[in-house]
């Protein structure tokens, strides 16, 4: 989500800064924007909405210049408006920036009473007045001394009236890339944005700031020391810089899960209190009064739904239930103002969602949605909405939302819990502080690919597939069985591993692969009383289990390992292994993995 550009050289920026945002179009906006400085003059222009009203803003009121920097941004903290849409201007320096910053109520507050003036409802602000606060003549020292104060996630770009020969761009956990060109420098979120002008780029790491000016680019650290920095030459062509050098937007996808769940958790996690600041509006004082939770949506969003429902139930102790949105409106449901309605849905435009929220606000609930798609008709008629901040996911089998999606239903049950009064301080740390840790983990197990890849080797040619799971590995086992089905067409079933005596029993041969998901657990030993059975039919097993588990390989004839992570959280870590199976079965009998076979991205007609 959102994108950076800035340009230095001797051309017009402004269509190489609006050139520069469409190619970025695809991590996702709400609003977009430009500031160019002439003759020490800046000039900034901004729209809501899509690129087209930026360029008739520019159209009807065209800047020059030739040192800019631009912004498409996907709203976090305040409104979709022109205000606070980037870039953030105070004093003649102006800033835009992708990222959370979590101190910025704190910044805030000390800066307003030194004497600053915000105007906005931005985090970003916050940065430009500190750059503007410690300028004494230099705009890279400003950025230097600014930055020690800042505690979050940055990508950003900067430019100053009274420095206007420099364009100052830094990085902590979010990209940035510097472009070099002939006789013009750049600074981008993403390799795209650059590709028409120059293929030679230089890869900013956390904690690097980056001064360009006509002369050259230099790279220092937050302390000022200067860092050498290797040149890279990229042979992408624009569309597959798009997909970040993967070979399809599904695996890039695949791979972005780590971030995206660091985006969605990044600044509604409170450590400090063991609670969940959830932006839901009007509904968040729900959540108190709820006496009954219901999850509805359709797809991989009622797997999440499923693994939400264990959640809620832990940690609010109030019942939960769990209904397609396609079966919900055709019977009676029970409904009153003290049930909390939950739609699920990665675009907001499931039309059987759409159409069970609306069942549900009839009858008098409090109604909120889970969606990755910013003012969709499914958050826009909802009392409250958790964005999930996964980014565009331009494969249309679900990756990156479905692990979002888990980590809105974990933050739901965290603020409910503490809400609710049955989730103490004590417990509610230990669950936010074992949150943080998943981007780290997961991104351990996406490190095993190749591993997976072989594997997919060997089972490309399999007709049919079961998936088994207990406990909260059940609803991946479904997920994972559908992700087989979706990209590459095998029949695949997913089961309770209870549910196996209960007939699937009967499939299992020597042609019939079993994943089974067999992490340590507290229904551990029930899952390996499965795999004996399976065992004793001469099944194929694929067991996915926790690391150090050398138990396994007694079993199975191949086993898959995840980091040891705590029961609610196990899903986040185990679903991976399964979208690289299905992915990487898929590519081998070449099928369309981005765009499987009948399916959409979004189903709005039922």
């Amino acid at each position: 989500m959102c994108g950076i550009i800035g340009y230095i050289g001797g051309d017009n920026a402004v269509p190489i800064l609006i050139e520069g945002l469409k190619r970025l179009e695809y991590r996702g906006y709400d609003s977009a924007g430009i500031a160019v400085i002439h003759d020490a003059q800046l000039a900034i222009r901004k729209a809501v909405g899509k690129l087209k009203n930026l360029e008739e803003v520019v159209g009807n009121d065209p800047p020059t210049g030739t040192i800019g920097i631009g912004h498409t941004r996907w709203a976090t903290h305040g409104r979709v408006t022109e205000l606070n849409a980037h870039p953030h201007e105070t004093e003649g320096f102006v800033l835009v920036h992708n990222g959370i910053i979590e101190n910025y109520l704190a910044l805030k507050e000390k800066l307003s009473a030194e004497g600053h003036e915000f105007r906005t409802e931005t985090d970003t602000e916050v940065i430009v007045h500190l750059i503007a606060k410690y300028f004494t003549g230099n705009l890279t020292t400003a950025v230097h001394m600014a930055l020690q104060e800042v505690v979050g996630a940055y990508a950003i770009a900067v430019l100053s009236t009274d420095d206007p020969n420099t364009v100052v761009g830094a990085r902590s956990g979010c990209p940035l890339v510097v472009g070099l060109g002939q006789g013009a420098y750049f600074l981008a979120s993403d390799v795209p944005a650059v590709l028409n002008h120059t293929r030679d780029v230089i890869f900013l790491d956390d904690g690097e700031v980056a001064t360009l000016t006509r002369e050259g680019v230099r790279v220092s650290s937050l302390d000022g020391q200067m860092v050498a920095k290797d040149i890279r030459h990229v042979t992408w062509d624009p569309i597959m810089a798009e997909k970040g050098g993967y070979k399809h937007f599904m695996l890039k996808e695949i791979f972005e899960q780590p971030r995206a769940v660091l985006d969605t958790f990044r600044g509604r996690v409170l450590p400090e209190t063991g609670d969940a600041a959830l932006d839901l509006g009007h509904a968040v004082h729900a959540l108190a009064q709820a006496r009954r939770v219901l999850l509805v949506a359709c797809g991989t969003s009622w797997h999440a739904a499923l693994i939400g429902k264990y959640m809620i139930e832990e940690m609010a102790r109030i019942p939960v239930e769990v209904d397609y949105g396609s079966e919900f409106r055709y019977r009676q449901p029970v409904l009153d103002e003290h049930t909390l309605f939950v739609g699920i849905s990665q675009s907001g435009e499931t039309a059987d969602t759409i159409a069970a929220a609306r069942e549900a606000k009839r009858h008098g609930a409090t109604t909120v949605t889970i969606s990755n798609v910013m003012d969709s008709t499914l958050a826009r008629e909802s009392d409250g909405v958790f964005y999930t901040h996964a980014g565009p996911e331009i494969g249309v089998a679900a990756s990156k939302t479905f692990t979002t999606q888990l980590v809105s239903l974990y933050l739901l049950g965290l603020a409910l819990g503490r809400q609710q009064g049955t989730l103490s301080k004590a417990h509610g740390k230990k669950l936010a502080q074992d949150l943080l840790q998943m981007p780290r983990l997961m991104e351990g197990v996406l490190e095993h690919e190749e591993t997976i890849a072989e594997l997919a080797r060997e089972f490309s040619t399999k007709r049919d597939f079961l998936f088994l799971g207990r406990g909260l590995s059940f609803p991946i086992a479904l997920e994972g069985a559908l992700k087989l089905k979706e990209l590459s067409y095998i029949h695949a079933e997913g089961y309770a591993g209870g549910e196996m005596k209960h007939g699937p029993i009967a499939l299992i041969d020597q042609q019939m692969p079993v994943v089974i998901l067999a992490p340590r657990s507290r229904v551990h030993d029930k899952i390996v009383s499965n795999l004996e059975e399976i065992k004793a039919r001469d099944g194929i097993i694929i067991a996915v289990g926790t690391e150090g588990d050398e138990d396994l390989k007694r079993h199975a004839q191949h086993v898959l390992y995840v980091p040891d992570v705590p029961d609610l959280l196990q899903p986040l870590v185990l679903v991976l292994p399964l979208q690289l199976l299905a992915y990487h079965i898929a590519v081998r009998r070449g099928c369309d993995v981005d765009q499987p076979r009948n399916l959409a991205k979004s189903v709005t007609v039922e």
